[in-house]
């Protein structure tokens, strides 16, 4: 179970050869780091939605005979003062022991469901997940052999609920949607100093590969989803020109458009544009000519932990073969 910034979401999975069937699954929007950029803490609002969503996890796992459970929050819990207090009434109410995990864990679990993708060839691969309250960026090594090794990793402090809330209202406004990225792009310049990626972007062989709803979203304006299909977005690869086609059709939509569109909804409608300006922030700083797209993150990194904890071996880094998703498939170009 992962409570994040934005969203609780919930993943139960068998053992299945070397990876897990999906049991059951759930993913509510519970806004928990709402107004935290300003106050420093939890709201009541807040609390009392993702409380109510924990409620419903929890009765989800009593139905099934489960043998582990692994129950993380991430940045939206790191930064607020409550934090602590909130997780400690939801161990009471619920059961649920929650465990607050660091931004390096949190790239690390996103690699370990996210390494089958990668094994399709190159040198480096830099991995991003755009998250409510922050976005984690990894940059990996990858061996000819064996498993994807971590170089370095960063977290800033900017996610879709940050940025959405601090531009309030006025994301559709295009002087608004670059002042947000140059934000995003200043906090990501001294990453790229200290590993110079764009010079190894340059000199080819690196995957460039995004696990979060933005990603997922431009992949489903790109293929042009009547509806959003995890198995159709779930290792595609869009071409650069897809990628930024896709982004300069949402940025026409309005916020009427993005609330309407069956891959976004009024649900999410306000936090697109944010999410594409740190997508474009990240693109334009590291401009791979392909985007690798993953629909998984750190509820399947944990499954995969806890299977291998379950067979004797204890949570190690991915290793090749230990995930049930299928490798990328053809790169997607831009429409005509």
């Amino acid at each position: 179970m992962d409570l994040g910034t934005n969203n609780c979401r919930l993943l139960v999975g068998a053992p299945a050869g070397d990876g897990f069937r999906v049991l059951d699954s759930f993913s509510r929007i519970v806004r928990l780091g709402e107004g935290l950029h300003r106050t420093g803490r939890l709201s009541p609002d807040a609390m009392e939605r993702a409380m109510a969503a924990l409620h419903g996890c929890a009765a989800r796992l009593a139905r099934r005979p489960v043998r582990a459970v692994r129950a993380i929050a991430t940045e939206a819990c790191r930064r607020a003062d409550n934090g602590a207090e909130f997780l400690d009434r939801v161990r009471k109410e619920t059961g649920l022991a929650i465990d607050v995990i660091t931004s390096r864990e949190e790239a690390e679990l996103a690699l370990e469901s996210c390494s089958p993708l990668l094994r399709s060839g190159g040198r480096r691969a830099l991995l991003f997940d755009i998250g409510g309250g922050s976005t984690e960026l990894a940059w990996v090594r990858l061996p000819d052999s064996g498993r994807p090794e971590l170089i370095g990793y960063v977290s800033l402090p900017v996610g879709v609920v940050t940025l959405a809330e601090r531009f309030a209202g006025s994301a559709d406004d295009p002087s608004c949607f670059h002042a947000m990225v140059d934000d995003v792009a200043d906090r990501l310049r001294p990453f790229e100093s200290v590993h110079c990626i764009g010079h190894e972007i340059r000199q080819g062989g690196v995957r460039f590969l995004g696990t979060s709803g933005t990603v997922t979203t431009l992949a489903g304006i790109a293929l042009d989803l009547p509806r959003y299909s995890r198995p159709a977005v779930d290792g595609a690869v869009l071409s650069r020109a897809a990628a930024t086609s896709a982004l300069d059709r949402l940025r026409t939509l309005g916020r009427a458009g993005l609330a309407a569109h069956p891959c976004v909804g009024p649900e999410r409608a306000d936090f697109v544009l944010p999410g594409c300006a740190i997508f474009a922030a990240i693109h334009a700083l590291w401009p791979a000519p392909e985007i690798v797209v993953a629909d998984r993150g750190l509820r399947e990194g944990m499954l995969l932990r806890l299977i291998r904890g379950e067979r004797g071996r204890g949570p190690r880094p991915c290793r090749g073969g230990l995930s049930p998703f299928p490798p990328p498939r053809g790169t997607l170009k831009a429409r005509a």
